[in-house]
């Protein structure tokens, strides 16, 4: 496993330089995703650490905490350093502590892309994602006043969050998508024909819970050992196999912890030889999913 000199980028919506490797911030709120972290101060060093080591991608939802992930980043990240991009989404409803309902109804849609706005301390969003397809909602309805909000320069770009490709073809229809954010790690591939799809019209694939929630640095897990030949972590592997299995693959690991995170962004000058992919491939069957 090699190093490489400098950290890799990718083009998001043809005008958005950013780091292959982002940082998803759902794990700075409290148990469940529900509430404020118990030390929220910890959590304002974890992210303003993420941009010190280069990271200029913050992906975000109006449902983490709800409320208290964009605001966090507000509070942390505000003024934003120059190509910081901040990312959020709306339309999938916190009730309770793990508890998660679709919501695409236009107005509520709105309104949240309102508060996002607020909450981050901007006056527009770089990238607004439906974070759910709301199976009483047609998606196109979904979309409809969002396009109006991207021509009044509140939304930059728009994607989708776990959508099929059929899905994808039919919000293409009424608003531009430069980006899909679906579940996918070196254990979950289900995707695959989305990220093909992806890859053909050139759209960013954001692969969430890119190692799986740990679950793939678990103790005695199948990868374990390759990864101590090597002196990388698990994570490291995980995430280096991602970068090099797409070039449109943007993961966005999170964590709570500096040490993790910098472990993390260390994944991104990683490179596996021929003969450590078919390692990782053949490992792959034996990892088992984390719920």
């Amino acid at each position: 496993m090699s190093n490489q000199s400098e950290n890799p980028t990718i083009k998001l919506g043809g005008d958005l330089t950013v780091s292959r490797l982002g940082y998803g911030s759902m794990r700075n709120t409290g148990a469940g995703i529900w509430g404020d972290h118990a030390d929220r101060d910890s959590q304002k060093r974890v992210l303003q650490r993420a941009v010190e080591l280069g990271v200029n991608f913050i992906d975000t939802a109006d449902s983490y905490g709800p409320g208290s992930s964009e605001t966090l980043i507000g509070e942390a990240l505000h003024p934003y350093a120059k190509g910081t991009i901040i990312a959020t989404k709306a339309g999938l409803v916190r009730t309770g502590p793990n508890e998660w309902f679709p919501l695409g109804r236009p107005e509520y849609l709105v309104q949240q892309l309102h508060l996002s706005l607020r909450r981050l301390r901007v006056e527009t969003i770089d990238l607004w994602q439906l974070h759910r397809v709301d199976p009483l909602v047609p998606i196109e309805e979904s979309l409809g006043p969002i396009v109006d909000l991207q021509r009044q320069g509140k939304i930059r770009h728009i994607g989708l969050s776990e959508v099929s490709v059929a899905e994808i073809e039919r919000a293409r229809k009424v608003a531009n998508i430069v980006s899909v954010q679906n579940e996918y790690n070196l254990g979950n591939r289900k995707y695959e024909d989305v990220l093909a799809y992806c890859e053909e019209h050139g759209i960013a694939f954001i692969p969430w819970f890119p190692v799986a929630a740990g679950s793939l640095a678990q103790a005695g897990g199948p990868l374990d050992s390759l990864a101590a030949t090597h002196g990388v972590s698990v994570a490291q592997l995980s995430l280096a196999w991602l970068l090099q299995h797409s070039p449109v693959l943007l993961p966005i690991p999170g964590t709570s912890s500096i040490k993790h995170l910098e472990e993390n962004i260390k994944a991104q000058a990683l490179k596996l030889s021929a003969g450590e992919w078919k390692e990782v491939e053949a490992l792959a069957p034996a990892i088992k999913p984390y719920y």
